[in-house]
């Protein structure tokens, strides 16, 4: 949780995207099953209420009934092997 909200990450690669719990199209939490958000290829993120898929990288819908939106997406970065919110004072 930060300040409220629920959050998930998602690595691709040795890269981080941070996410709210939350689908833009019924603002729902997009997992059925606990802390699992990709789908059945692990490429893409999933709502499990109606299956619409976003990209990990930008958090964007591409398929599905909010297709053209996007998941709210937290500024992030990875320092000593941790997951900071946030923007790096090294960048």
């Amino acid at each position: 949780m930060h300040q409220g909200q629920a959050l998930f990450a998602v690595r691709q690669g040795d890269r981080v995207f941070v996410y709210e719990n939350r689908c833009p199209h019924r603002g729902v939490p997009l997992e059925w099953v606990a802390d699992q958000f990709l789908d059945s290829s692990q490429r893409l993120i999933q709502c499990a209420t109606h299956g619409a898929l976003f990209l990990p990288e930008s958090g964007e819908c591409v398929a599905g009934p909010c297709v053209g939106q996007s998941l709210r997406q937290l500024p992030c970065y990875l320092h000593d092997g941790q997951l900071w919110l946030g923007v790096s004072a090294c960048d």
